[in-house]
């Protein structure tokens, strides 16, 4: 994924960017290809030794009749770094361009679920974490119960029982404490909310190295 000095291994941050960014990548073998399916999940941390991710798709999408082995990606915040933000490009000119980001890759084993009472009550675990925040939180209950019933027949959920994880958090730790205050003001000018939230990674605290 990139160099170790970039390893972050605190397994709090790694659920926490996945809550926080919760569509994942999944890449899968299938029929001597490699594909990639873009998927919300939930990740559940008392489910398997080493957690699961838990989803559902439809059962149009063939990923769920082969699922096997896979790699699901994880994107958290990130920024492109200008060597302009460097006191050291200034002071002599040794800088180029960058990119900082924060990512979560998470291996594993897929199964399929395709018990209706299984996955309704996967999609109602779903519906509830996806609906925290809002100011009137949608219940699958809220639904008539004869469409929901439709739609369970439709879809297959997902269960990818977690073999490893790694993040990877690239945020300066390669540069001076004063070029990472640098690329800090330089992001916070920016003021995006993306920007901001790169800033927030870089300076203070910066991540130690793994």
């Amino acid at each position: 994924m990139h160099l170790p000095q970039f390893a972050n291994n605190d397994p709090q941050a790694w659920q926490a960017l996945i809550t926080a960014h919760p569509l994942g990548t999944w890449f899968s073998a299938h029929d001597g290809a490699l594909r990639a399916d873009h998927v919300p999940f939930l990740f559940d941390p008392q489910r398997g030794p080493h957690g699961a991710l838990l989803a559902h798709v439809s059962r149009a999408n063939q990923v769920w009749r082969n699922p096997g082995q896979g790699l699901v990606v994880f994107n958290g915040p990130q920024a492109y770094v200008s060597p302009s933000w460097y006191p050291s490009k200034h002071a002599h000119g040794k800088a180029v361009p960058t990119w900082n980001y924060a990512v979560v890759h998470v291996h594993g084993q897929a199964r399929a679920i395709e018990g209706r009472d299984e996955v309704l009550a996967l999609v109602e675990r779903l519906t509830t974490a996806h609906e925290q925040g809002q100011a009137v939180p949608w219940q699958v209950s809220d639904a008539p119960a004869t469409y929901i019933d439709q739609l369970l027949r439709a879809i297959v959920g997902i269960e990818i029982t977690v073999d490893k994880i790694e993040g990877r958090w690239k945020m300066s730790q390669n540069r001076s404490e004063a070029d990472r205050l640098g690329v800090t003001a330089g992001l916070q000018q920016i003021g995006s909310e993306e920007a901001r939230a790169v800033a927030a990674l870089v300076q203070p605290p910066v991540m130690s190295a793994k």
